[in-house]
């Protein structure tokens, strides 16, 4: 099967390096914003659905951008939705940016919120529904780094892989 995953997260939550490991681990490419935007010439939502339409013909890991919702009539494909505790991530992102608590948790907060907005707007629906993934990663329950292998071996019982 030509698996493509789509990779949905809430700040902070460490899903880019899941992203990145499962890249590693299946030898597909990470899409995220930037690079999806880069494909462009407009930044329209038509027109990045298009884009990323065209990058799922492949198997391929693409972080947001409602690809959950826009491959959503594919058999190939795998959502998945990261979250975390909202103190784990304030840390992660003080860490990460070296920001104060009050700033991080504002980021996190603002990002967040924009990311729902975003999701709303162009789907109708509610971001982080359970029912619009498959799976659902907590990764201050299961650890960053136990995400990817715990995803590889699910593939591999479901012969997705």
């Amino acid at each position: 099967m030509k698996l493509v995953i789509t990779m949905s997260r809430r700040f902070g939550t460490g899903a880019s390096i899941i992203a990145e490991e499962l890249s590693k681990l299946l030898h597909i490419p990470v899409y995220d914003k930037a690079y999806i935007e880069q494909q462009v010439h407009d930044c329209l939502y038509a027109s990045e659905a298009e884009a990323i339409r065209k990058l799922a013909e492949t198997p391929c890991i693409i972080l947001g951008r409602c690809a959950s919702d826009i491959l959503k009539d594919r058999l190939n494909v795998f959502n998945i939705f990261v979250c975390a505790d909202k103190e784990d991530r304030i840390r992660r992102i003080m860490e990460l940016e070296q920001l104060s608590y009050e700033d991080a948790e504002k980021k996190i907060h603002d990002t967040d919120q924009q990311r729902a907005n975003y999701y709303y707007e162009h789907t109708g629906k509610t971001w982080g529904d359970v029912n619009d993934y498959h799976m659902i990663l907590d990764t201050s329950k299961l650890g960053i780094e136990n995400c990817a292998n715990i995803l590889m071996q699910y593939f591999k019982r479901q012969d997705y892989i």
